[in-house]
């Protein structure tokens, strides 16, 4: 594969994996940094990917902690690792949040099914659970008031794949507008 396949194929696996929940990209990290300065690390579900814009949105409840670290630090890194392919990726960029009423959570919220809806309507994540014998159910409407969507675009792109000898890895740069500025193969 040459420079150009390989950019191509990071991101038609990134955007297949929105859609198969067997993808080993479908699972992946985001990484930002807390109040204090130490790093934080979670698996998020890859929900879109726009390969043209270099854009990938994730979905959130907006009273997590994530959702403050990155309404204070917009820059992140994520990571995602492919057993099957042995490919990792690791993309640096800025997120963009867009809390529930914006046109993008509208149409996020619109695409879900009822089962994960219903995930958002209880407490706010890290906080102590309620006794719940005691409090009625929550239907999912309750959640679409603390459903976020955060919106990632790529300004770079560190591709990585182990092999049995020669591993590979190459690094590409992205304009605002997600063409390729740069890119070039590196040592492993």
């Amino acid at each position: 594969m040459n420079l150009e396949e390989v950019d191509a194929s990071a991101w038609s696996s990134l955007e297949a994996a929105t859609a198969d929940p067997q993808s080993g990209f479908r699972f992946i990290n985001l990484c930002s940094v807390d109040a204090a300065g130490r790093p934080q690390a979670r698996m998020v579900v890859l929900r879109r990917v726009d390969t043209v814009a270099r854009l990938i949105e994730i979905h959130t409840d907006t009273r997590s902690p994530k959702w403050l670290e990155l309404s204070r630090n917009p820059t992140v890194t994520i990571l995602g690792f492919s057993a099957s392919t042995r490919v990792q990726l690791r993309l640096a960029g800025v997120v963009h949040l867009h809390s529930a009423g914006s046109e993008l959570a509208e149409k996020a919220w619109s695409g879900l099914s009822v089962w994960p809806r219903s995930t958002y309507a209880g407490g706010p994540p890290g906080d102590e659970p309620r006794n719940l014998e005691l409090v009625p159910a929550r239907g999912e409407a309750d959640g679409k008031a603390f459903f976020g969507v955060v919106s990632f675009r790529a300004e770079s792109l560190d591709w990585f794949e182990l092999r049995r000898a020669d591993n590979r890895r190459a690094v590409f740069k992205y304009s605002h507008l997600g063409a390729v500025v740069a890119s070039r193969w590196i040592n492993p």
